[in-house]
């Protein structure tokens, strides 16, 4: 039962029962007035842990922003790009959802908090004032009636008539007070069903618009979400057959290492013990260096190098060799040793020791030692060749494993066995087909043009990656070209039936990739290119009819050749006997060759200026360097055809110095007796070159920025950095010499090609 109402005509009785009456509203507001205290603390401390929260997330958001992953290889793929892109995402979705979040606490303090803390004092103040006046009112009227009715009646009439008049005014007002007080009580009793109730209401209000907020933004985010997942399940797909390749490769070199040695622009590398000779009292040290040694060139490099000292890198040496002679155990108290001379060194021979008698063998064939007795390592022979053909026999089977698995019907070929029972598999079909692929001495896309063809897919937009396979794929030699043709036609039907059999483009993609592009050198960079690799076949099997059906616009630029590699990078894929490296012209230290000539197209005049073939069409043809071996390596090949011994006017230089090429129309930019040359590839003016390397525009000022090398590059002075793609390089500054930056990577400092890097 609730509280009874207080009626006004009892204040005047003024009952025990009326007084219960009372006693109990008092003490019902003066627990409400407790609840709203305690509500009101659990109110603020509910905003205190949701600016907490805010602040939590915003940090969290914040972590997400600034992290970027680092990827393997020198570029990623879509599917990676949007992956990386998904953090910064993330971190906006939950900077909306705090921003929300920090409106809603806003909202509890102005229309929860407040209203609450306005009721508490002005109202229930109010009343809490009424009744002290109250009480002090009936303390007062009762104790002026006890007094009254104590006097004696022997007192004057006017005395006791003048008592009487002040009793009754004071029982007056005391009645008064009484009504005001239970109006005051039984109005605040209604009053706080609405002036509680409807802070709350405005509190949930805004708790609800919050969580609308995030519904929107879900919604928002759930077309994102969805594509999200559908780029992470093609990176998982990758990786798991990334991570296989490796597992097998991995398996390959624990079992035959040196059959898998990576293609080299070094005779031989490793590590060597150099005795370095101090004075007579303190004998001689052996010091650990890593060593390469250029045959061509006779250059021989080493650098000190110890693993267990943190793996600090000391300054390098590099010198010409004259000669190398084996150490026999009777003139040194050591195995495996032997001296080499350099030319500027002479009579001042250095003695190395190797790590086994094998290893000795190898350096000393390799330095041309006096008992060299094993032939070099021919590495293409070493890859597998596989025994089938581009004939007649080859497309005949390609067309039945494909009629099979389209049809499978046992009764369209009576000479194919696969064909002749029901109870083939289609695995086991597309496996027979895949097999064959793999036996080819070459993948079906070639060896040569293998590195042209993952270029698109690391970079540009999709319509300039279709445009340049289609070019590509126009190169191939016409065996090649109509066997891929048949096979991309079948892997289109396939795909068209991807609800049945599961086999979307990506999966295609994922499956034929390393069948149709292997790369002729097993490696794991070779390996991280397997997801591009499977981009180009879905590009193929997505844009089949414009590929194959119609020629590629000639106006287009021409891809940008994997040939354009730098002077001192390791060539990307080791070429075979008798095959000779088809670059551009204007290159430093690339073969020039003089017969290929005859079979290049005549430049466009429309070529953008700053390509390649702008030099060749709008200036006088640039010096080349030579870099076949033998005399010439060192000489320069003017435009008339002489060449001249530059290392003979520069003698303390390795190399042409590097030069900035300018417009052509320019005053300024260079003539026909210009004697220098670029040290590395000019920069294509394709469409979808992944990002402008430094060298892509005028060179400007730099200082302290970061930037990632895009080529590869040894050093051949010891002011200079070794590094490879991918490297990151701090506190990136102009240097003085034209054509270079300074920078450090791992903690030495040293020059760098300009064009080499991108600036971050």
């Amino acid at each position: 039962m609730g509280l009874q109402p207080l009626e006004f005509s009892d204040c005047y009785l003024d009952s025990p029962w009326f007084r219960e009456r009372i006693r109990a509203h008092e003490a019902e507001l003066e627990k409400t007035n407790k609840f709203i205290k305690e509500l009101l603390k659990d109110g603020k401390n509910l905003i205190a842990a949701t600016k907490s929260l805010s602040l939590a997330q915003r940090k969290f958001a914040h972590s997400l922003r600034d992290f970027k992953f680092e990827f393997i290889g020198d570029a990623e793929t879509d599917d990676e790009r949007c992956i990386d892109a998904s953090l910064r995402e993330f971190s906006n979705f939950l900077r909306n959802l705090e921003e929300q979040r920090e409106i809603m606490a806003l909202s509890v303090t102005e229309t929860l908090i407040k209203p609450l803390e306005k009721f508490r004092k002005e109202k229930l103040g109010a009343v809490k004032e009424e009744k002290k006046k109250f009480d002090k009112e009936t303390e007062k009227n009762y104790s002026l009636l006890d007094k009254h009715l104590n006097l004696s009646a022997k007192k004057k009439d006017a005395h006791l008539q003048e008592a009487d008049i002040q009793v009754e005014q004071n029982r007056k007002h005391f009645y008064e007070l009484s009504l005001e007080y239970v109006c005051k009580l039984q109005e605040i009793q209604e009053r706080k069903k609405f002036e509680f109730v409807e802070p709350m209401l405005s509190f949930f209000q805004g708790m609800f618009t919050f969580y609308h907020q995030g519904h929107e933004l879900a919604k928002d985010f759930n077309h994102y979400k969805m594509e999200l997942q559908i780029n992470i399940q093609k990176t998982r797909n990758r990786f798991e057959g990334t991570r296989s390749e490796v597992e097998d490769l991995m398996n390959k070199i624990r079992q035959n290492p040196k059959e898998h040695k990576r293609g080299s622009q070094f005779a031989v590398e490793g590590y060597l013990y150099v005795q370095e000779k101090r004075p007579a009292p303190f004998g001689s040290s052996w010091v650990k260096h890593y060593c390469m040694y250029r045959k061509a060139a006779k250059k021989f490099t080493m650098i000190p190098f110890e693993h267990r000292s943190g793996g600090k890198i000391g300054d390098g040496d590099v010198f010409s060799l004259k000669e190398c002679t084996k150490r026999h155990t009777d003139s040194i108290d050591r195995r495996f040793c032997f001296d080499v001379e350099a030319v500027d060194r002479p009579g001042i021979p250095m003695t190395m020791q190797a790590f086994s008698e094998e290893e000795r063998k190898q350096w000393m064939e390799a330095l041309g030692g006096k008992e060299a007795m094993f032939p070099s390592l021919n590495r293409d022979n070493l890859r597998r060749e596989g025994g089938a053909q581009l004939d007649k026999i080859g497309f005949t089977i390609l067309r039945k494993c494909i009629r099979a698995v389209e049809t499978r019907d046992a009764k369209t070929c009576n000479e194919v066995d696969l064909e002749n029972s029901l109870d083939w598999e289609v695995k086991t079909i597309t496996s027979a087909l895949k097999q064959y692929l793999r036996s080819l001495p070459e993948p079906l896309m070639t060896y040569d043009l293998h590195g042209d063809f993952i270029i698109p897919a690391k970079c540009g937009s999709p319509e300039s990656r279709v445009n340049a396979i289609h070019v590509l794929v126009h190169k191939l030699p016409e065996k090649n070209k109509e066997m891929l043709d048949i096979l991309v036609k079948h892997l289109m039907n396939v795909s068209n039936h991807a609800k049945q059999n599961l086999m979307t483009v990506a999966n295609l993609g994922v499956v034929f990739g390393p069948t149709l592009m292997r790369p002729q050198e097993e490696t794991v960079a070779a390996i991280m290119d397997l997801k591009f690799q499977n981009i180009v076949v879905e590009i193929l099997i997505e844009n089949h009819e414009k590929i194959f059906r119609t020629m590629p616009d000639t106006t287009l630029p021409e891809p940008i050749s994997m040939s354009t590699s730098p002077p001192n990078a390791p060539p990307r894929q080791s070429k075979r006997q008798g095959q000779r490296n088809k670059r551009p012209v204007a290159v430093y230290n690339l073969c020039l060759e003089l017969e290929d000539a005859d079979n290049s197209s005549p430049p466009k005049e429309d070529t953008p200026t700053g390509s390649l073939d702008s030099l060749s069409s709008h200036s006088p043809p640039p010096v080349i360097l030579s870099s076949s071996p033998g005399p010439e390596k060192n000489h320069l090949l003017t435009d008339g055809g002489e060449l001249v011994d530059w290392t003979s006017n520069h003698p303390s230089q390795v190399r042409p110095p590097m030069v900035q090429w300018q417009n052509p129309q320019s005053p300024t930019s260079l003539n026909a007796n210009a004697a220098a040359v670029p040290s590395s590839p000019m920069t294509s003016s394709f469409p979808f070159s992944p990002s402008a390397t430094v060298a892509d525009k005028p060179m400007e000022s730099v200082v302290s920025r970061k930037a990632r090398a895009v080529y590869p590059c040894e050093a051949e002075h010891s002011s200079e950095l070794s590094f490879e793609i991918g490297a990151v390089f701090e506190d990136v500054q102009t240097s003085r010499e034209p054509g270079w930056l300074e920078g450090t990577l791992n903690g030495k400092r040293g020059l760098i090609p300009q064009n080499y890097v991108k600036l971050l």
